[in-house]
């Protein structure tokens, strides 16, 4: 909850009632916009939409002129306040002190409910209907997720500084009028979202995933507010026959209560188990294992469900507990949500969550230890909270789908042109078993390739690797500089033609990050080059397998011409624990020794975007002015390869492989 001033602080002005109505008919769509983006992300899609337009239309004055609270400068910025006596910015400080005041809880509110404001019932109102804003593509999801993480009042800066087009200043002015305690600090925590977004932020914003105007309707759940009506009905009877026998026989003794000598189960630690709703991942901007449903035919086994919080909370000798690296073995410290309990493949399997990780307990139909598999999922989205490997048996995997998966299919990495094959899932989102790459050797590389519901993104499928974990391993994609329209800003779905072909050169790769905790491996052609003698073209790659816990590996890859589809791309450099090749490490320089057609030998070197100068020492000694370098070298010899960024920056070689 952001820190506000006490109203009586801050200046007022008075606006005509008929220029703010004037103003707000005009600036509807961008008043609600703002209010609906600075709202608290706790908050449902449905209920951001209504009290967004609630917000607006309460911000218009009465009959006469009303005293509003003026867009003056904070005193570090007072000469950037404007006039203080615009209709438009006036309803603007009124939205947002509506909109930053919503989440405010009073001292003892139940943290269980939502705020006060939230539920009070002010128009509009909708009974029976969801409402939420159409899905955009991958860019807008990724900005979601940005804005999600940011404070209220950096995305109210950050709507008013691209939508509104207001300076930092008038920004600034504007959350100060609205009672926001430090509205620069706001300010520069909205430049942060800048990198998301990058230029086409206002385009982004005016899309229709934001747009709380046009908005897409949804019945609520049917069978739930069916069974709802029948409870109620049922309780009401139930009551009424109580009262007339407690009546019809006042001298009876009361119920016993339950004594204290009676074993506690393992839920009475924590409660009853939490469980989202069914369509809690079609209105939440947390699109992640919080929003999965329980799922199977054994949700309601009381006796299988208090054995698996058991073995998570304090698991016995005869329980195998594996985890992955750096995932905490302790007991959940609240009650756990139930994503899935039933039988698959002859075994009982129930899957948890805590919010930070997933926990998978499973035991056998007969004789035979159980087993809990931990793993962290503390910052998972649309892609990697899309499935969970349910068992793994005989060389095939069962997966759990998220509910928000429509679409299916299997596919070779090896075989770039053999399109998928469509993959059965049961009504649970239990897949049919699905192959799993061999251990050894390198003759074939199965994956999922799923596609999202267009209530989450439109178009958007993805591929997920098996790599041993709990959850599959999500691969993506960034062509080459030039390449692609928009040119690329962030890592792309690994699923289009150019994408598949660089996955099928390196797919082999992925055996070395078996079992390490892989969150997305991401390769990355960061540089083209023509090769000497008319060798053709090389292709430099980056492969990044970023983890759970941060830290990430990288593998420098050399791809040449006259290769069949599937070989392995050449190896020349590699790390560990590096944030070369991510958003914090955007700059990479690679170097090998080739050997052109008629026999010579040369050190060939490349990098990113931003290198203007290459420069080699030792066996060869060169500077050459661009991106790419290639010198007649010796074959053997030490070389030491480093690059000039255009910021005059230094840049050497990742780990180089000297030869």
């Amino acid at each position: 909850m952001p820190k506000l001033h006490r109203a009586t602080s801050i200046p007022r002005t008075r606006i005509a009632s008929d220029r703010a109505e004037s103003a707000l008919l005009e600036e509807y769509t961008a008043l609600v916009r703002l209010a609906y983006l600075t709202l608290p992300d706790a908050f449902t899609r449905h209920r951001r939409v209504l009290l967004a337009h609630t917000a607006v239309q309460r911000a218009l004055p009465g009959r006469r002129p009303a005293a509003v609270p003026a867009p003056r400068a904070p005193e570090d910025a007072a000469d950037a306040a404007g006039d203080p006596g615009d209709a438009g910015d006036a309803l603007r400080v009124r939205v947002l002190g509506a909109a930053l005041s919503a989440g405010h809880r009073p001292p003892g509110w139940p943290g269980a409910l939502p705020p006060p404001r939230a539920l009070t019932p002010r128009l509009p109102v909708v009974w029976g209907l969801r409402l939420f804003p159409r899905s955009g593509g991958a860019e807008e999801l990724a900005l979601v997720r940005a804005l999600a993480g940011a404070s209220a009042p950096a995305r109210a800066a950050f709507v008013l500084r691209h939508v509104d087009g207001a300076d930092d200043g008038r920004a600034a002015a504007l959350l100060a009028a609205a009672g926001v305690a430090e509205p620069r600090d706001a300010v520069r925590e909205s430049a942060a979202l800048d990198a998301v977004a990058g230029p086409a932020a206002e385009a982004l914003l005016r899309s229709q995933e934001f747009d709380a105007c046009s908005v897409q309707t949804r019945p609520t759940d049917l069978l739930r507010r069916a069974r709802r009506t029948r409870a109620a009905a049922l309780a009401v009877g139930a009551a009424a026959v109580v009262a007339a026998l407690t009546l019809l026989a006042p001298g009876s003794a009361p119920p016993q209560e339950a004594t204290g000598g009676a074993p506690a189960t393992a839920a009475s630690r924590y409660g009853d188990l939490a469980r989202a709703g069914r369509d809690t991942w079609a209105d939440t901007s947390r699109v992640d294992f919080t929003a999965w449903p329980a799922r199977g035919d054994r949700d309601d086994d009381r006796a299988l469900l208090d054995r698996a919080l058991a073995a998570w909370a304090e698991p016995s000798d005869s329980v195998r507990v594996q985890r992955t690296q750096d995932t905490p073995a302790d007991a959940p410290p609240r009650a756990p949500q139930l994503l899935f309990a039933g039988d698959v493949d002859g075994r009982a399997v129930v899957l948890l969550t805590d919010g930070e990780r997933l926990a998978r307990y499973t035991e056998p139909a007969g004789d035979g230890a159980a087993a809990l598999a931990l793993a962290r999922v503390d910052d998972a989205d649309v892609t990697t909270a899309a499935a969970v490997v349910l068992a793994r048996s005989h060389g095939s995997a069962r997966y759990l789908t998220a509910p928000w998966v429509t679409e299916a299919t299997t596919r070779d990495l090896l075989r770039p042109d053999t399109p998928g094959r469509p993959l059965g899932v049961s009504d649970d989102g239990v897949t049919d078993d699905v192959p799993v790459a061999p251990t050894d050797g390198c003759a074939r590389r199965p994956v999922l390739q799923l596609r999202s519901s267009p209530r989450i993104v439109e178009n958007h499928s993805f591929l997920l690797a098996d790599l041993g974990g709990l959850s599959p391993v999500h691969l993506t994609y960034t062509p080459p500089p030039g390449h692609g329209t928009p040119p690329p800003r962030q890592p792309r779905e690994a699923t289009g033609g150019p994408a598949l072909v660089a996955w099928a050169h390196t797919a082999c790769r992925l055996t070395a990050w078996r079992g390490g905790g892989v969150r997305a491996v991401n390769a990355w052609d960061f540089a083209e080059q023509p090769l000497p003698k008319d060798g053709g073209q090389g292709v430099w790659s980056c492969v990044r397998a970023a983890t759970w816990r941060g830290p990430g590996d990288v593998a420098l890859l050399l791809r040449t011409p006259g290769s069949a589809a599937a070989a392995p791309a050449r190896l020349v450099g590699e790390a560990r624990h590096t944030a070369a090749c991510s958003r914090f490490g955007q700059h990479v320089v690679a170097d090998t020794r080739w050997k052109s057609p008629d026999g010579h030998w040369y050190l060939l070197a490349a990098g990113s975007r931003a290198v203007t100068r290459i420069e080699a020492s030792g066996a060869v000694r060169e500077s050459h002015k661009g991106r790419t370098l290639a010198v007649r070298a010796p074959e053997h010899g030490t070389v030491r390869v480093t690059a000039r960024l255009d910021t005059g920056e230094r840049l050497t070689e990742v780990a180089p492989e000297h030869r």
